[in-house]
């Protein structure tokens, strides 16, 4: 049984193609089995709603009057930081940018109320946003400060480029100490008092296509409430680890970078998150559609939270040291049951990724597909895979010369 992505996308035009969500397609294997089911179903949407920190937005805010030459000055977007080492009115504002002088983590050390990821929800939403800039002036762009309000609606281009998102697994995270620490995991208390996971395990999209036969550059996606494309693999993408039978990593693997007009998207899927004691974020909602192309690929997305691993670490010193010894591992079946025992204790689990918003987006993609809205586009390349030879390497540090 093969399909093709055009023959899919007729079907789609038509509308007699057969979506079901990563979820809904477990019952459906367990009922009809592989072979049938991969004969009925032509797409299986995912979707994922999480902290990704490597995320952020360029903005083209049209020349002033007179012209200033933002690029090699400084910019700020409500007092968040913006790159603007590009040419004269292109910006960037990261997701985890945080105020030169946030007031109130003077009065609540480690409390960080406002950042960059917050700033990208506000524009998304439609509100005023000040940008306050100063530039060394030229001939050409002889003004030397700019302060005003821009709006998403007046500026050029407003893209979302995120440079590692849907990580492909990761961390159970665990304190062994006997402080309590703050971490981009969230807050983990002493002495195992806690475990803190992430991703939407059996809907997360890189767990339904573990080695990346349909989703590769150029594939389009559900990005923070609108469409968007994968761009390129993301950062840190490590193809090359332990993976159970069935294909799954057991350790974070695969990574992607995407991009989308952040003028089609909405704030209830771009969310400016704070982390305490640790800094700001944004929280992205992703859902990515998977061909039904074999049997093999139908195979795949049918896999469920107790086929899927994760390691337990310890995010005290160890980690810190590039030391993070392996703890144990544990299901998402087990995470999402709300605890697992770790050396004989048992421990609570909370997750930092919302699985009914994942459903949500899921969901949502699957009615966009039905309806006739989504076609599916085929990979102009794919990304790397376990033949690549691509590794994760530690910084390599050397000392400057004196």
């Amino acid at each position: 049984m093969s399909k093709t992505i055009e023959e899919i996308n007729e079907k789609i035009r038509e509308g007699k193609a057969v979506v079901v969500t990563a979820e809904e397609i477990i019952g459906i294997v367990k009922q009809k089995g592989v072979n049938k089911a991969a004969q009925e179903v032509d797409v299986v949407t995912t979707g994922t709603f999480g902290p990704m920190c490597s995320s952020g937005a360029y903005l083209n805010i049209g020349h002033s009057k007179p012209r200033i030459k933002l690029g090699g000055g400084k910019v700020y977007l409500n007092d968040v930081p913006a790159y603007a080492g590009f040419a004269a009115v292109d910006i960037y504002i990261g997701a985890n940018a945080l105020p030169d002088d946030d007031p109130r983590n003077k009065v609540y050390p480690g409390e960080f109320n406002y950042g960059g990821g917050h700033v990208i929800e506000e524009l998304v939403a439609g509100k005023d946003i000040r940008l306050v800039a100063t530039a060394y002036g030229t001939d050409c762009y002889p003004r030397r400060r700019l302060e005003t309000w821009i709006n998403i609606r007046d500026l050029n281009e407003t893209v979302l480029f995120n440079i590692r998102n849907a990580c492909q697994n990761y961390n159970v995270a665990v304190n062994l100490s006997d402080r309590t620490i703050y971490t981009y995991m969230g807050v983990l208390k002493s002495d195992m008092g806690n475990a803190n996971y992430s991703t939407a395990g059996q809907l997360s999209p890189l767990f339904n296509d573990p080695y990346y036969k349909t989703i590769g550059i150029g594939t389009k996606i559900f990005l923070g409430g609108g469409i968007g494309f994968v761009a390129w693999h993301g950062t840190q993408h490590n193809p090359n680890v332990l993976r159970s039978d069935n294909g799954v990593p057991r350790r974070g693997a695969g990574t992607l970078s995407v991009i989308g007009d952040l003028k089609q998207m909405s704030p209830r899927w771009l969310i400016g998150t704070s982390m305490l004691g640790y800094g700001c974020t944004l929280t992205v909602g992703i859902g990515i559609p998977i061909p039904i192309l074999s049997e093999e690929i139908l195979q795949y997305t049918a896999v469920s939270d107790d086929g899927i691993f994760a390691p337990v670490i310890d995010y005290s010193d160890a980690y810190v040291q590039l030391k993070p010894d392996i703890l144990d591992e544990v299901s998402y079946a087990q995470l999402k049951s709300g605890k697992i025992v770790i050396q004989g204790k048992e421990v609570p689990t909370a997750s930092l990724s919302s699985y009914p918003r994942a459903v949500e987006i899921a969901t949502i993609l699957k009615e966009w597909i039905t309806s006739g809205k989504f076609l599916l586009t085929e990979s102009v390349a794919p990304l790397p895979g376990v033949e690549s030879g691509i590794t994760f390497k530690p910084l390599k540090e050397r000392p400057l010369e004196e």
